[in-house]
C-alpha cells in the first residue's frame, strides 16, 4: 500500500512538473509574407548563438509556401538571444540554390537584416526573448 502511494505521489509531481516547464517557455510566432508562389516548401530556422547562426538552427520548421503569407510558432523557448532566418526552397531540393554562392531563391531574416557584401549578420538579426511572447514578421 505504501509503495503504491509513492509511486502515485512521484506520478503526480512528475506530470505537475513537465506542466510547469511547459507553462514557463514563450512562444515566436513567425509571420512571412510576400511569397511569389505557392511552389515549393518554407524553410524556417531559429537560432540560439552567433556561431551557430547560418550554420546549425537550434530548431526548424518545415511548411508549405502559400502565397496569402504564412505563420508558424516555436513553442516553449527558453528567455535568450534568437535569430531566425528562413528561404522558400521553390524546386523542393532541400537546399538553397546559389549562382556563384549568391542565393537565388527568396530568403530572409529576423528583424528583415540584410547582408552587406554577404549574408546578414547576428547582430542585425537577433531579438530577445525575456518573459512574453515575441512575432516576427519577415518579408521575403
Amino acid at each position: 500500500m505504501k509503495t503504491t502511494f509513492f509511486a502515485l505521489i512521484i506520478l503526480l509531481l512528475t506530470f505537475s512538473a513537465s506542466g510547469f516547464a511547459q507553462q514557463n517557455g514563450q512562444s515566436i510566432n513567425v509571420v512571412i509574407d510576400n511569397i511569389k508562389s505557392n511552389d515549393g516548401t518554407l524553410k524556417i530556422g531559429l537560432y540560439n548563438s552567433k556561431e551557430d547562426f547560418l550554420k546549425k538552427p537550434y530548431k526548424a520548421i518545415s511548411v508549405k509556401a502559400k502565397k496569402e503569407g504564412v505563420k508558424v510558432t516555436f513553442e516553449n523557448i527558453e528567455e535568450g538571444e534568437y535569430a531566425i532566418s528562413l528561404y522558400h526552397d521553390e524546386d523542393d531540393n532541400q537546399e538553397m540554390n546559389t549562382f556563384f554562392k549568391i542565393p537565388t531563391e527568396p530568403y530572409g531574416t529576423s528583424n528583415n537584416a540584410k547582408g552587406r557584401f554577404g549574408p546578414p549578420q547576428w547582430q542585425d538579426a537577433v531579438f530577445i526573448i525575456s518573459g512574453k511572447n515575441v512575432t516576427q514578421q519577415i518579408s521575403l
